[in-house]
C-alpha cells in the first residue's frame, strides 16, 4: 500500500458501486467510494422495480433493513390507444413469498447500501467530480479530481449509462443514439390507503404496469406505473433515436400519457413531489462496452447492463450481479499481484457465467424487435377492436371469436403475415 492510496477506487455509489465497494471490504480491501452528488441518491433519479433476490445474497436481512417502498405481487401489461386500453393483468402470492421483486426510491435506496459500505470500513467522498483517469503506460493507476490526485491498483468505472472513464480510458465512444433512451419520471405524492384502495392492495403489496401504445405517441419505448407506500412512480422510455426523428419533445410525451384516462385516474388529487430526466442503456447485449482494461474494470449501467424484455425492465439486479463478479475477481487479482487485463479477466468470465451475462445473451434480439413501430400504435387498436366486437352487445345476432377478430383484422393496419411475423420475432426475442 506504500505507493497507492487505496487498493481499489470505486467511481459512482449507484447499485453497482456500492455492492462492489461493500463486497470488497469485506473481503479485506482498503477502498474508497466517490460520488459526484452532494450525497448518495441525489443525483438518481432511477428507481422502480427492483428484482431484489440478488441483493439478498450481499445483504441477508436486505428485505427487512432495507428502505424499501412495496413488494410487487401483480404485474400489468397494458396496452394503450387514445381511448382505451386492454390489460394482460397478472397477480400471485406466490411472487411474495419468497420476496421476488420490490419497488424502491433511489434516494432512499443509495444512502442505506452506502451506509453498509462505510460500516465494512469503505472511505466514502461524496462531491467530488473526478476529472481524469491516472495512467502509467496502458495500466490505469488512479484518479484526478480537481487538483487532487488518488492512486489506487483497480478503479471501478460505476459512473453510469454515457460512463466518462470508459471514453477516458477508450473503452468507448458516446453510445449512438439507438442504443439509448431517455427516461422521464415523476413520483406523485397519495395517502397509502388512497393507493392501496386504487390498486386493490394490502399491507405493504406491490403493483407494477409496463405500458405500451398511446402511452409514446408512437415513439419506441413505453410507459411505467409503480406503487410506492405513499407515491407513485410513473413516466415514460423513449427511444432517443426515435424521439428525435418524431420532433416531440421528452416532457410533452411524458405528459400526455399521464392525462391519458387510464393513468390519470390513478394519479388523480396527487402532489407532485419529483420531476426528472435521465439517460438509459437500452443496446442490451449489443450495447455492452469493454468490461476489463490494466487496472479499470466496468460495471452496473456504465457496461451498458439493462434489459427491456416488454414484461420487464431491469437494471437494478443485473448492477448488483456485476457488482458482485467485479469484486470477486478484483480480489483475485490483487491477492495474486496481478491487476493487468489477463489479471482482471476473471470478471467477464464469472458475468457471462453469471445469470446477467446468460440473461443478456437470451434477451440480444429483444432491443431490434422493440423497434417494431406496429408495437406502438396497431397492435392496441388492433386488440381494442376485437374486445369492443366482444362486448358491444347491440341487438344483431352475435358472431363467434374468429371472424369477429377477422372483421377486426380488415379494418386494421396489421395483416395476417405481419401477425405471423411479428409472432415469430416474439418468440425468438423474447
Amino acid at each position: 500500500m506504500s505507493d497507492v492510496d487505496f487498493e481499489v477506487i470505486v467511481v459512482g455509489a449507484g447499485i453497482a458501486g456500492s455492492v462492489a465497494a461493500y463486497r470488497l471490504a469485506t473481503l479485506g480491501h482498503e477502498v474508497l467510494l466517490v460520488e459526484r452528488g452532494a450525497e448518495p441518491g441525489a443525483k438518481n433519479l432511477s428507481g422502480g422495480v427492483l428484482y431484489s433476490r440478488v441483493m439478498e445474497q450481499v445483504y441477508p436481512a436486505f428485505l427487512e433493513e432495507a428502505p424499501l417502498e412495496r413488494r410487487v405481487t401483480r404485474n400489468c401489461l397494458s396496452f394503450l390507444t387514445p381511448t382505451s386500453h386492454v390489460n394482460v393483468d397478472y397477480r400471485d402470492d406466490r411472487l411474495a413469498d419468497p420476496t421476488n421483486a420490490v419497488t424502491v426510491l433511489r434516494a432512499k435506496l443509495d444512502p442505506w447500501l452506502v451506509a453498509q459500505a462505510e460500516e465494512r470500513g469503505v472511505t466514502v467522498m461524496p462531491g467530488i467530480r473526478v476529472d481524469a483517469l491516472l495512467r502509467d503506460g496502458a495500466r490505469v493507476v488512479g484518479i484526478r479530481a480537481g487538483e487532487d490526485e488518488l492512486r489506487a491498483r483497480v478503479v471501478v468505472a460505476a459512473d453510469g449509462v454515457n460512463s466518462f472513464l470508459c471514453r477516458e480510458a477508450g473503452i468507448a465512444t458516446a453510445p449512438p443514439q439507438q442504443h439509448l433512451a431517455v427516461g422521464v419520471k415523476s413520483v406523485i405524492g397519495l395517502p397509502r390507503t388512497t393507493i392501496e384502495e386504487r390498486f386493490g392492495l394490502t399491507g405493504d403489496e406491490g403493483a407494477a404496469y409496463a405500458v405500451v401504445g398511446d402511452a409514446t405517441r408512437g415513439v419506441g419505448g413505453g410507459g411505467f406505473l409503480y406503487t410506492n407506500l405513499d407515491s407513485l412512480s410513473v413516466g415514460v422510455v423513449l427511444r432517443l433515436d426515435d424521439l428525435t426523428r418524431s420532433g416531440l419533445g421528452s416532457s410533452q410525451v411524458h405528459d400526455a400519457f399521464l392525462e391519458h384516462p387510464m393513468i390519470a385516474r390513478f394519479l388523480r388529487d396527487g402532489e407532485l413531489q419529483e420531476y426528472g430526466c435521465h439517460l438509459i442503456a437500452e443496446g442490451g447485449l449489443h450495447g455492452m462496452s469493454d468490461l476489463v482494461r490494466p487496472g479499470l474494470v466496468v460495471v452496473g449501467d456504465a457496461a451498458g447492463l439493462t434489459l427491456n424484455t416488454g414484461f420487464t425492465v431491469r437494471g437494478m439486479d443485473l448492477a448488483a450481479g456485476s457488482g458482485i463478479a467485479a469484486a470477486t475477481a478484483i480480489d483475485e487479482g490483487l491477492r495474486r499481484g496481478d491487476v493487468s487485463a489477463a489479471g482482471l479477466a476473471g470478471y467477464p468470465a464469472r458475468l457471462g457465467k453469471s445469470f446477467v451475462g446468460r440473461d443478456m445473451r437470451t434477451y440480444a434480439k429483444a432491443p431490434a424487435f422493440f423497434e417494431n413501430p406496429r408495437l406502438y400504435h396497431d397492435y392496441g387498436s388492433l386488440l381494442s377492436d376485437v374486445l369492443y366486437g366482444v362486448y358491444d352487445l347491440d341487438t344483431t345476432p352475435r358472431r363467434h371469436l374468429l371472424p369477429t377478430a377477422s372483421t377486426a383484422l380488415t379494418h386494421s393496419a396489421v395483416t395476417k403475415r405481419m401477425i405471423i411475423k411479428d409472432g415469430l420475432a416474439a418468440v425468438r426475442a423474447l
